[in-house]
């Protein structure tokens, strides 16, 4: 792979002085009566006359107007907000355990209820049966009502029948 060529080396452009001291001619100075020239003289003795840029006066300031209350107060929950957020993400961290074997023991108790409910009238249900058909009495009981009423306030009158 080739190298790049080198830059060549920087160019120095020196100023042509319009009167040279050596050559014995009167040295004039344009700059004298215009404001924006001036005349400087360098270290190898030319005058240079050249054009001075006048720094342009700085715009003023906009006036400041004090922080408000709503800010200073959103500058200072801030830290603790977060702070508070963080202290709640440390304490979650470590009590993660526990809440989740709580949590498996609400679950468990919740299946135990519900078993529960489920269970206990099946088993009643069969130990009715079982004692019914061992004793000989396994007849059941029906009972019938009729009821009769006449009108919309009417009063009612009616009979049970046990069978």
């Amino acid at each position: 792979m080739a190298h790049p060529e080198q830059p060549p080396a920087p160019v120095v452009h020196y100023p042509i002085p319009l009167h040279h001291p050596a050559a014995g001619a009167p040295l004039a100075i344009p700059a004298a009566g215009l404001p924006a020239v001036q005349s400087v003289q360098l270290p190898d003795g030319r005058i240079v006359t050249g054009y001075t840029l006048t720094p342009a006066s700085p715009h003023p300031a906009p006036a400041t107007r004090p922080v408000p209350a709503w800010a200073k107060t959103t500058a200072l929950l801030a830290p603790t907000v977060g702070g508070g957020i963080s202290a709640a993400g440390i304490g979650l961290s470590y009590a993660a355990p526990g809440l989740i074997a709580m949590s498996h023991a609400l679950w468990s108790a919740a299946a135990l209820i519900v078993a529960a409910v489920i269970a206990v009238p099946v088993l009643i249900r069969t130990a009715r049966r079982a004692t019914g058909s061992s004793s000989g009495t396994g007849s059941t009981t029906h009972i019938t009502q009729n009821i009769t009423a006449t009108g919309l306030f009417g009063r009612a009158n009616g009979t049970i029948n046990h069978h």
